[in-house]
């Protein structure tokens, strides 16, 4: 790789970060279509939005893959037992590193853990997460013991620890 190409490809990286992580706007008209239009290509150029779930995403990797494909990358959290999403970040967020709040039929809460040191009435408020809603399941199949582990007074144990942040977001 050339000086001049090696130069124009940080650039474009910097500066596209830069504008991600203070705008949340994945694109930019010059570097797109100098520098990014092959990553693009690759998805075959019409992608508009991503949506990533079922484990954390690191934000360096979730914010690299924004710049590249200029797109809007959706971050989500939910269980099967509360039939999928849950949560989810919103188009337009600047900063990666959570799964966004409840979605609107969705209420959460946090459960704490004084044997692990998580206080929910803390700052932050830290323990683990209780779903509710209508979407959650209404037990095991044939297994109520598994069920009243989990699900007490319509609130499901996810079993993940989770911090609330100050927007509101997980």
């Amino acid at each position: 790789m050339t000086g001049c190409k090696a130069w124009l490809i940080n650039n474009a990286f910097e500066a596209k970060t830069q504008n991600l992580t203070t705008t949340g706007e994945t694109t930019h008209g010059f570097y797109d279509a100098i520098v990014f239009k092959k990553f693009q290509a690759m998805l075959g150029g019409k992608v508009r939005i991503m949506i990533t779930g079922s484990a954390p995403i690191s934000a360096d990797v979730l914010n690299f893959l924004k710049v590249c494909f200029a797109c809007p990358i959706i971050e989500g959290y939910g269980m099967t037992e509360t039939c999928g999403g849950s949560a989810t970040t919103i188009v337009g967020d600047p900063l990666a590193g959570h799964v966004g709040g409840p979605l609107a039929n969705v209420k959460l809460r946090l459960r704490s853990i004084p044997d692990m040191g998580y206080d929910a009435q803390g700052t932050p408020p830290k323990g683990e997460l209780l779903m509710y809603g209508p979407s959650n399941m209404t037990g095991y199949f044939k297994n109520p013991e598994k069920t009243s582990e989990c699900l007490k007074d319509g609130w499901m144990a996810s079993g993940d620890v989770c911090v609330f942040n100050p927007n509101g977001s997980i």
